[in-house]
């Protein structure tokens, strides 16, 4: 932000007073879907340990019951489109978010209590809690970074028109529920199903999963098919308003 100037009146003598604020620099990244679809640079991190998990208190971004169905109601359903040309490849990740830090760490921290991590920023030790089966661990090795809508099913809906930058900001969001560390098992059985194929084994999570998925299409403008408008309203029953 810039410093302004401000004058104030005192009497019938003008006399300018300079305040200056917010003139401390910052740097950071830009937010996905900027004009040139970058990753998003991550929140100044701040130690671990509040004891909440990701279902409400680490996911961000996540919008309410009443707004998910508001997004729900207004995206475009059509049929799944062809994987021809499809690579992970194609989803550059995981971004580097600096300090020698990259889109996992980053999560991992984020989603984790009392994280300690090395010199390479990598979690050495920490509590986790996946969201998807309940399971808690205490390594990072047992965990995946789950992106809630899969990159093939992204490409799918679609993500295969879009440019390498802006399939780069979606792999990395760290602005909306995309990104959250669960356990490798169910980010495994989930692979690239959506949700009228595949559903979190701990229900207590769904309203969070359907919102979460909900949003991140509304926002990048995927299409669902009528099956996952569907499962995903269901899903949003579920959720106490």
């Amino acid at each position: 932000m810039g410093c302004q100037k401000r004058a104030y009146i005192l009497g019938s003598a003008v006399a300018a007073l300079l305040a200056v604020s917010g003139c401390a620099g910052q740097q950071g990244g830009t937010a996905p879907g900027d004009a040139k679809g970058r990753p998003t640079a991550p929140a100044p991190r701040t130690p671990s340990g509040d004891g909440k998990g990701p279902a409400e208190g680490t996911l961000p971004g996540l919008p309410t019951a009443a707004q998910a169905r508001t997004q729900l109601a207004r995206l475009k359903v059509a049929a799944q489109g062809s994987m021809t040309g499809y690579s992970r490849d194609r989803f550059p990740h995981w971004a580097e978010q600096g300090d020698s830090c990259n889109t996992r760490e980053t999560v991992l921290e984020r989603d984790g209590r009392d994280v300690r991590r090395d010199a390479e920023c990598r979690a050495v030790s920490g509590t986790w809690t996946s969201v998807y089966d309940g399971k808690t661990f205490t390594k990072a090795a047992g965990l995946d970074i789950d992106h809630t809508v899969p990159l093939a099913n992204a490409w799918r809906s679609g993500a295969n028109t879009w440019t390498q930058e802006k399939r780069r900001a979606f792999a990395n969001d760290l602005t909306r529920p995309q990104l959250l560390a669960v356990s490798a098992v169910s980010n495994r059985s989930k692979g690239d199903q959506g949700p009228e194929d595949w559903q979190p084994p701990s229900r207590t999570y769904w309203c969070a999963y359907a919102r979460s998925w909900t949003t991140v299409k509304s926002h990048y403008g995927l299409t669902v098919t009528k099956t996952e408008k569907t499962t995903l309203g269901s899903m949003l029953d579920t959720c106490r308003d």
